[in-house]
C-alpha cells in the first residue's frame, strides 16, 4: 500500500496547501472522497486486515489533530485531512508523518514569526500554553485559539503536506 498512496497523497496534500494559503481552509470536496478511496482500496487490497489498518490510520490522525482543534489550536479541516492521510498510510507511518509534521510545523512557525515581527510573541504564547497546562489542564487558552480574531493565524497544510511527504522515506 505505500507505494500505491503516494501519488494520490502527494495530490491531495498539495492541493489541500494550495487551498489553506489562499483560503485558510481545507476542502470537504478533497478530504472525504480522498478518505473514503484510501479506506475502500486499503479494504479491496488487504481484506479486513486492510479495513482495520485503515481505520487505525484515521484514528491516530484524527485522535492527535482532533485533541489540538478541541484546544483552540487547530481547524477541522486539518483533523480531516490527517485522518484521510490516516486511512492511505496506516497508523505506524501516521505516527511518523505526525512526529515529523509537528518539527516542520515548528520550524516554518518560528519562520513566520520571525520574518512577521512577532517572534518574541510566539515564544511567549508557546510558554504560556506549555507552563499552562498544569493549571488549566487540556481547556483551551482564553486567548491563544484560532476563534480570537487577535491572534496570528498559520496555515497548517504545509507542515502537514511537508510532514506527511517525508513520511514515505523515513522507512
Amino acid at each position: 500500500m505505500h507505494s500505491i498512496a503516494w501519488w494520490p497523497t502527494l495530490i491531495v496534500v498539495a492541493v489541500a496547501t494550495v487551498t489553506d494559503l489562499r483560503s485558510r481552509r481545507i476542502p470537504n470536496w478533497l478530504v472525504l472522497p480522498f478518505l473514503l478511496v484510501g479506506l475502500s482500496l486499503c479494504g479491496w487490497l488487504q481484506g479486513w486486515h486492510g479495513i482495520l489498518r485503515s481505520l487505525a490510520g484515521m484514528g491516530v490522525g484524527a485522535l492527535f489533530f482532533g485533541v489540538l482543534c478541541w484546544m483552540g489550536g487547530m481547524g477541522m479541516g486539518d483533523v480531516k485531512l490527517c485522518a484521510a492521510i490516516g486511512a492511505w498510510i496506516g497508523p505506524t507511518q501516521m505516527l511518523t508523518a505526525l512526529v515529523l509534521t509537528g518539527l516542520t510545523g515548528g520550524l516554518i512557525a518560528v519562520c513566520w514569526a520571525a520574518a512577521g515581527g512577532f517572534l518574541g510573541k510566539l515564544l511567549h504564547g508557546a510558554g504560556d500554553l506549555i507552563c499552562g497546562l498544569r493549571t488549566r489542564g487540556l481547556r483551551p487558552h482564553p486567548e491563544l485559539v484560532l476563534a480570537n480574531p487577535l491572534t496570528h493565524k498559520m496555515p497548517y497544510a504545509p507542515a502537514i503536506a511537508i510532514g506527511t511527504l517525508a513520511s514515505f522515506f523515513s522507512r
